[in-house]
């Protein structure tokens, strides 16, 4: 909501400056969003004055003029048809930066002419749409005077964000109201009455509900002025208006408006000869025709939807547009002032029905102030006469307005608890009266009575938040909460962090995380393991015909992703997911999985890797996976069985023993990427997270110093015969336990099948790293450990040593 200063000391009676008025809204709780400040914007403008405007030499419709201006006098090149000599004008010099035009003025030539400096337009400077001649100053203006001054437009516009709990501040009073409580002045509030009515109203209305629709619009007001006479409205009021963004149209509309945004109190004005009948406030009917309302556009009116009526039409939307029909024109002379209270939840979902949004339906369906019936009228009626002149009814009315306070029991003691504020009970009793509640202090609890336009205010914490928030909310005492262990606990549970951990490290080795669908296709389903064979799986009621299953594994969803991002020439793609697979509708059917898919296709750059690596890589991100959520990695076993969905000869399992496998990896089967339309190869790894096992907590202690050897390791290298069939880890776990104190590590460097090696054999080449921690080895000793080597070699897997 809008308002500029000069509306707000209608109501509040300050010497406080806009830097003091804008803190204290916000410290008050009203969230100030923007301050336009013409006079900040415009201070580098004054006055001039034409002396000479005589044609340009080569051009018809341009003036050379000389300005008399604070810089003294300068030639201004013009186009403007009223630059002529004689006028004051609005002057900007050479370094001037325009608003209007967002141009900083520079020296020019001008058709061979030069110009230092402008003369400007009301566009120009921002104060408004005139374009087709510069500003005319007033005659008595002094040459160098601050245009700010001389236009009268030092009126600072606030721009505040209203709460959907605080109605009462989409009027100007409301936010006065409040500034007053707060110490920032004096509240002005002129009470208006009726005029003494000189004749019964003219137009009769109605309330046409049944029981349980009355709250719909329970009261109805309206008064009835003949012999006005519509035009433009006062320059004050048009001034006002378009200073918080409102065309002025006339004076009985410019009216409604005004009063709108003074008090919060929508106003409707009917052209009363186009009326047929009584007006009545109802729903709609089936029989109702489309209308067209204020903007141009025509409704249907629904059976839901509050209406305005008389005996031939529907004549608006209450609470939120009337329609084009019964308005009022320069032609009106006998008008129907309306003012309802209509029903905020009703209001909202005809508004959001209609698409229609205006000032009425923002305000209405966020409560209005039922009690102000009477007032709005009053108001708009001494404005209309006022500007319009003619003759007022008597008060026509048909309902009665919600009362609209509450009645609560208030503790004193409250703020003090809730807040940690020490406030003395008369400043609180100041508070809330100042903030329109009736306070009557009791033993041991006030009572307390909200105005009727708070309808925010429920109990006895309200009031509270209302003292608080008046006091200062940057007053609250700070106070540290209390520490509860010594030792911080985790945040997260065990299965919660190996999740976490799996997709850090997943990110950190370059894939990018994907989120899809729990559901698949059931013959993708298939492919992976499950699907119609398993009917525990198949949805009931699946959202897409194509995602009728729960998915077997997380694979499914990585590689339609990969595919379609194949489509639009991302090929070299890693992409994971960390989620669910379900292999039945049981409590223990689903299973945590880490899964990764990488997409490797004829690299460009040297470093990337290539199709041919992609069955290690899996495997070596599996691993790394595996290591972050806290698998015991060097204990593990490489066995071949991997699942269908993979390529038989180029896929694996990592167990830890013949049933627990921890993870899966290779190249995806060639068959299944066939049968889901994506260009393969694409190379994958699943890490069953709950699979990982747990290890035991144990009592804290203090960790032993970090053990280091100072000696240098050796390394040995070995190559042994084995059967062609037979697994490499065989031969490197038996090599890892020939001497477990020394041996820090084993690695396969070579395989070879060829010359020299029997058939259905082949040659496995190992590093083995020997690291003494006591002293440095001997030969003898090296030669020990060698021989033990290859007993162990020879007696676990039936190899010899290469020759």
């Amino acid at each position: 909501m809008k308002f500029p200063l000069s509306w707000l000391k209608k109501h509040l009676e300050t010497d406080a400056t806009l830097d003091e008025i804008v803190e204290t809204m916000v410290r008050v709780g009203l969230e100030v969003e923007e301050v336009d400040n013409p006079a900040e914007r415009l201070k580098d403008f004054t006055i001039g004055h034409v002396l000479e405007a005589e044609p340009h030499p080569d051009a018809d419709k341009l003036r050379v003029c000389k300005v008399a201006t604070k810089d003294g006098e300068q030639q201004i090149v013009c186009g403007a048809p009223n630059a002529r000599a004689g006028i004051k004008v609005a002057y900007a010099a050479v370094g001037t930066y325009v608003p209007g035009i967002d141009v900083t003025l520079s020296k020019a030539k001008i058709r061979g002419v030069e110009s230092f400096g402008m003369m400007c337009s009301a566009r120009e400077l921002e104060l408004g749409e005139d374009h087709d001649g510069i500003i005319e100053a007033p005659e008595d203006a002094e040459i160098g005077a601050s245009v700010v001054d001389v236009l009268g437009v030092n009126d600072p516009v606030i721009d505040f964000e209203v709460t959907p709990n605080r109605p009462d501040t989409n009027g100007v009073l409301g936010v006065a109201r409040d500034l007053a409580a707060a110490g920032l002045g004096t509240l002005i509030t002129e009470q208006y009455e009726l005029p003494e009515g000189q004749f019964d109203s003219l137009q009769k209305i109605e309330l046409d509900f049944t029981e349980e629709t009355k709250d719909a619009c329970p009261a109805f007001g309206g008064v009835y002025i003949r012999g006005v006479k519509n035009g433009p409205s006062p320059q004050w009021l048009q001034d006002a208006l378009g200073k918080i963004g409102l065309r002025p149209i006339s004076a009985l509309v410019d009216m409604t408006n005004y009063v709108s945004v003074d008090r919060a109190r929508p106003l409707h004005v009917y052209d009363a000869v186009k009326l047929t009948g009584p007006i009545r406030a109802r729903l709609g009917r089936a029989d109702d025709v489309p209308f067209e309302a204020l903007d141009g556009k025509e409704y249907q009116p629904g059976e839901a939807m509050t209406v305005i009526a008389d005996d031939a039409r529907v004549l608006g939307f209450g609470g939120i547009m009337g329609g084009e029909y019964s308005g009022c024109t320069a032609e009106t002379t006998n008008v129907f002032i309306e003012a309802a209270y209509f029903d905020p939840t009703r209001t909202a979902k005809t508004g959001r029905k209609t698409g229609i949004i205006s000032d009425a339906r923002y305000r209405f369906e966020r409560g209005i102030d039922p009690q102000s019936i009477e007032e709005g009228l009053a108001q708009a009626t001494r404005l209309v006469l006022e500007m319009c002149g003619g003759e007022v009814s008597h008060l026509e009315m048909a309902g009665v307005a919600p009362d609209g306070t509450k009645q609560i029991s208030f503790p004193p003691g409250e703020v003090k608890r809730l807040t940690g504020l020490d406030v003395s009970e008369d400043d609180m009793e100041r508070i809330l009266t100042a903030l329109g509640f009736s306070v009557t202090r009791s033993t041991p609890d006030w009572r307390v009575t909200s105005p009727s336009f708070r309808p925010d205010i429920e109990g006895k914490a309200d009031l509270v938040e209302e003292i608080a928030r008046i006091i200062g909310l940057d007053n609250l005492p700070e106070e540290t909460l209390p520490r509860l262990d010594a030792v911080e606990r985790p945040k997260y549970s065990r299965a919660q962090d190996r999740i976490r951990l799996a997709r850090r490290a997943l990110a950190s080795a370059g894939y990018l995380e994907a989120v899809t669908w729990s559901f698949c296709d059931a013959p993708h389903a298939a492919l992976f393991g499950a699907g119609q064979s398993n009917p525990d799986l198949v949805l009931a009621n699946p959202i897409s015909s194509d995602l009728g299953v729960m998915r077997p594994s997380v694979l499914p969803g990585l590689v339609a992703a990969a595919g379609r991002n194949a489509a639009r020439g991302r090929k070299d793609l890693a992409l994971f997911e960390v989620g669910g697979g379900y292999i039945s509708d049981q409590p223990d059917g689903q299973q945590t999985v880490a899964a990764g898919l990488r997409a490797l296709n004829s690299p460009r750059h040297w470093q990337q890797l290539s199709a041919g690596d992609g069955v290690f890589a899996a495997k070596a991100d599996a691993m790394k996976t595996l290591e972050a959520t806290g698998a015991p990695v060097a204990s593990l076993m490489i066995m071949e069985g991997a699942p269908s969905h993979y390529h038989p000869g180029r896929s694996g399992i990592l167990s830890m023993g013949p049933k627990n496998h921890l993870a899966y990896s290779g190249e995806l089967h060639p068959r299944v990427l066939k049968e889901m339309d994506v260009e393969g190869p694409l190379y994958a790894f699943e890490v069953f997270l709950d699979k990982i096992p747990v290890g035991k907590q144990k009592a804290t202690k203090s960790k032993s110093a970090l053990n280091k050897s100072d000696l240098m390791p050796l390394n040995r290298d070995f190559a042994f015969v084995v059967a062609a069939d037979m697994p490499a880890e065989n031969l490197l776990k038996a090599v890892r336990g020939a001497e477990k104190k020394l041996i820090s590590n084993v690695s396969l460097f070579d395989v070879y099948q060829g010359k020299g090696v029997e058939e259905g054999h082949k040659s496995l080449a190992i590093e083995v790293t020997l690291q003494p921690t006591e002293k440095t080895l001997t030969d003898e000793e090296i030669e020990a450990i060698s021989q033990r080597i290859i007993a162990q070699v020879q007696k676990a897997t039936g190899a010899s040593l290469r020759s």
